[in-house]
């Protein structure tokens, strides 16, 4: 049976970006809403795009609220059974929203879908969904490599990465949505890891295929994007109680690897102050149950782990 389909973009500032990205949406195959969060824009965004596309709704924040935030407010408005989240810098395939939408259809028991993000060109994957290590690092799955991979079964799929993706309803709500504490980055993966905690199902959808232009709104590996990830990943360290049981060593082993790795490359502590940040907020919060063993890729080594870093450090 179709499912009727909200679409939710998040915009900051860069109007050609967001213009890109909703030209492309109205030529969609797929009847579809459309809600954009203005997150604080200066840049007359809100009042571009009502003029421009006077069938959206439009959400406008004063400041910039984060990702998660903003992303939320754009979803609680619709009605729809399905909830599309794409990135304002990712510019979708007419038949996008079919393909994306279509696993939902199909089988009740999945929550989310997963889109492929490809680099400008075409020839390369940005992204196709994330995958999770051990210890529950995310990582996006197959990126770098060559999109006659894209259907590639490991590592094995958490969730869907934020930038393109579908969710139903039903699932985003049951789970509460994107957890608000965290302004930007890992939020998407957090999602991912509850939905499949809570028993959904989710799947890869290689055919349905966005341009994904990449870091595009806050500048290739800044310190604002090292300390936001740092923050995400001790907030997640310490709801999931990762610094405890087997897992524990390799866990902070991981962490004192990366925190050194980019403070030899930055020159700055971004990501540690982040990750003291990030850990002071999710005190006294209650512990998150964990994801099933499903969707954790138990064959990403540790060398597995740091090489795939490496490869999110050079396009961050």
């Amino acid at each position: 049976m179709p499912l009727s389909i909200d679409v939710a973009v998040v915009a900051y500032n860069r109007y050609d970006l967001t213009r890109s990205c909703l030209e492309h949406l109205g030529r969609q195959t797929r009847e579809h809403r459309l809600y954009l969060c203005d997150n604080g824009s200066n840049d007359g965004t809100a009042e571009r795009v009502a003029l421009d596309w006077p069938a959206a709704h439009v959400i406008r924040t004063e400041d910039n609220r984060g990702f998660a935030a903003a992303c939320n407010s754009a979803v609680v408005p619709g009605e729809g059974d399905a909830v599309v989240l794409l990135n304002n810098d990712v510019d979708c395939r007419p038949d996008f929203l079919e393909r994306v939408v279509g696993p939902l259809e199909r089988d009740d028991a999945l929550g989310s879908v997963a889109a492929l993000c490809v680099r400008p060109g075409g020839e390369r994957i940005d992204s196709i969904g994330l995958a999770a290590d051990s210890t529950l690092s995310g990582f996006p799955r197959l990126q770098g490599r060559s999109v006659t991979e894209a259907s590639s079964a490991r590592p094995l799929l958490a969730g869907p990465a934020g930038t393109a993706a579908a969710y139903r309803r039903g699932a985003w709500e049951a789970v509460g949505g994107l957890d608000e504490r965290i302004f930007a980055y890992n939020e998407d993966f957090d999602l991912a890891l509850r939905l499949r905690a809570a028993g959904w199902e989710t799947v890869a959808a290689p055919a349905a295929v966005g341009v994904h232009l990449g870091s595009a709104t806050h500048g290739h590996r800044s310190a604002w994007q090292r300390r936001h990830a740092g923050f995400g990943r001790a907030y997640l360290l310490r709801r999931y109680g990762l610094l405890r049981g087997r897992a524990a060593p390799r866990t902070a082993l991981t962490e004192a690897l990366v925190v050194v790795g980019d403070a030899a490359i930055s020159r700055d502590l971004a990501a540690l102050r982040g990750r003291l940040a990030g850990w002071q907020a999710a005190a006294g919060l209650p512990p998150l149950p964990p994801p099933p063993a499903a969707a954790i890729d138990s064959a990403i080594t540790l060398r597995d782990a740091v090489d795939l870093r490496r490869g999110v450090y050079a396009q961050a």
